[in-house]
């Protein structure tokens, strides 16, 4: 499986838990021999901008975080544009999914999901996109980016029981027919990880049950790093992910 990856994400840019030294390591640990690395390359200021405002560009830049963010979201461009053909992870950072249109917390700066979305809309590559977002907490930058937008849809399964999340996801899945899904892949719902909920291999399902839904209507997916903090696991998590995209 093709990963979007590159050396740069082993930077720590910040005292921040995404940004900490050994969370990159462990995934790369635990995939390196699943996975077909490509280089990521910074998004095009144009596409971050068709979702970000000037004042908050510039924001970023003042914080010296514009290129490493740029290149996080440029690697979710590329996942998205190889998901089309074939499943694909990006193993990116700083995470997105809480970074509005002119304003970001939670460790996120540019909005990866949007930016990588938007540009396949605007470059005319999808019509329709669904976002399916694992992540503990809830998308609040990715919805409120995208969910006035007619031709994507959202879902950020709430349930607090494990069986009970992942029948939600299939049940959502099952009414789904779009030209790509997108997986916001936040690990930190993880039993030994801050939501104390999933199991490792509850990661698997959920790919594989994207990866049923995409070939039912014809589309592509793709998953993007968010959360996931505790790299004793976060590693194998990702692995499981992408192993249920795979099959």
């Amino acid at each position: 499986m093709k990963v979007v990856f590159h050396e740069d994400f082993y930077t720590v840019y910040t005292n921040e838990p995404a940004a900490a030294e050994g969370r990159i390591e462990a995934v790369v640990a635990a995939i390196r021999d699943k996975a077909e690395f490509v280089e990521a390359v910074p998004a095009d200021e144009d596409d971050i901008r068709a979702v970000h405002t000037g004042m908050h560009v510039m924001r970023i830049r003042e914080k010296g975080l514009y290129d490493i963010s740029a290149l996080a979201a440029g690697g979710a461009v590329q996942a998205a544009e190889i998901g089309l053909v074939e499943p694909c992870f990006a193993l990116i950072r700083p995470p997105g999914h809480h970074a509005s249109a002119d304003s970001c917390w939670g460790f996120c700066y540019f909005n990866n999901m949007a930016v990588a979305l938007t540009a396949l809309k605007r470059r005319q590559k999808i019509q329709t996109a669904f976002v399916l977002d694992i992540d503990l907490h809830y998308g609040d930058g990715t919805v409120n980016i995208l969910d006035p937008e007619d031709w994507v849809r959202i879902h950020n399964p709430e349930e607090r029981r494990r069986h009970e999340y992942l029948r939600n996801v299939a049940h959502v899945l099952s009414n789904i027919a779009v030209d790509i899904i997108g997986i916001s892949a936040g690990f930190d719902h993880h039993r030994e990880d801050w939501g104390g909920l999933l199991e490792t291999e509850d990661y698997y399902e959920i790919g594989f049950l994207v990866r049923e839904t995409a070939r039912r209507s014809g589309g592509g997916c793709f998953a993007l790093l968010e959360g996931g903090y505790n790299h004793d696991v976060l590693g194998e998590c990702a692995a499981a992910l992408m192993a249920g995209m795979s099959a």
